[in-house]
């Protein structure tokens, strides 16, 4: 989806995932600038972009409710703009019943990383209904204009094979409840490109090769840094950083993986639980997660329209 903005906009700050954490959110606003009035937090000539993951983790947060009120103003009153995250498409799946089953089971594991929506909104059907709503209007990605200037924002991954695949069927990059139930259908078009766009590209790792995530359930496939476009190797590109792939990790990488070249406009990104300093992943290339749900920090880049990425622009809270 692309939007121009030529008008008082002088400048976009793009805030990673947020997990509920609506006081960090809100210290982080005013350390930049933004000040709250009757529609909510604005800036006199910049506008934030969220990377979206608003919600879930930490079952005992009650800040969900105050978060996306500030949220849900911004953008409604233009202020910001929004991407979907996982856990925005997560929460559309699992509150869908299609055929008499939700999109999304219902099981322990996914009850467990939905617990602090559940928590403030279970018993209050017309309030979550009205979340749900705006979720069905985040864009998965934007391409936006500053002046001559350009850049992208997606939550996990910009692949163009993944983009042309979901623009040919969603209007305006948006989900619909029809296009909800294909996304969740292992095995449609639509549901690998979602998987691809919003949850990072990933590849199967040999028979026997097995590694815990942060959640500490078994993984047998890893994501892949498909910013890093002349990694000749899986070891190189295998996310988490520093997992132990044994002999696998001398694999070269896979022949299906996204590719962004150092030639395409800057592009930002969350999803991908980082920690450390701040800085980009590449010249055009910035994650902004660094892991808020986690104890770590919750970050924004501050971007005027250059194309070289810059360490001096990220600001945290």
């Amino acid at each position: 989806m692309r939007e121009t903005r030529e008008d008082k906009v002088q400048g976009y700050d793009i805030i990673g995932d947020i997990h509920g954490h609506a006081e960090v959110l809100e210290n982080l606003l005013e350390h930049m600038g933004y000040e709250q009035g009757g529609t909510g937090y604005s800036h006199p000539n910049r506008k934030v972009v969220f990377l979206g993951d608003f919600i879930d983790r930490g079952e005992e947060l009650r800040q969900h409710r105050r978060l996306l009120d500030t949220v849900m103003a911004m953008v409604d009153n233009d202020h910001a703009l929004a991407v979907m995250g996982n856990h925005e498409f997560n929460a559309l799946a699992f509150h869908t019943i299609n055929e008499g089953n939700p999109l999304r089971a219902h099981d322990e594991k996914n009850i467990k990383q939905h617990r602090a929506f559940l928590n403030e909104f279970a018993h209050d059907p017309d309030e979550k209904a009205r979340v749900l709503a705006f979720f069905y209007r985040l864009p998965l990605w934007l391409e936006l204009e500053l002046g001559a200037q350009k850049m992208r924002v997606i939550h996990a991954c910009w692949s163009e094979a993944h983009l042309r695949t979901a623009q040919d069927i969603l209007a305006d990059a948006r989900l619909s409840e029809a296009s909800l139930i294909s996304a969740s259908e292992e095995g449609t078009a639509l549901f690998e490109a979602v998987e691809v766009l919003l949850k990072g590209y990933e590849t199967s790792l040999p028979e026997g090769i097995t590694f815990l995530d942060k959640d500490k359930n078994a993984r047998d496939a890893v994501r892949v840094q498909w910013w890093k476009d002349t990694a000749s190797t899986l070891g190189e590109v295998a996310l988490p950083l520093g997992v132990d792939l044994q002999e696998a990790a001398a694999l070269p990488v896979p022949r299906g993986m996204p590719r962004y070249g150092r030639e395409e406009v800057p592009c930002f990104i969350g999803h991908y639980w980082l920690n450390g300093a701040p800085g980009p992943l590449a010249d055009n290339v910035a994650c902004l997660d660094y892991s808020i749900a986690k104890s770590g920090k919750l970050v924004a880049y501050r971007w005027s329209g250059e194309q070289s990425l810059d360490r001096k622009n990220f600001t945290w809270c």
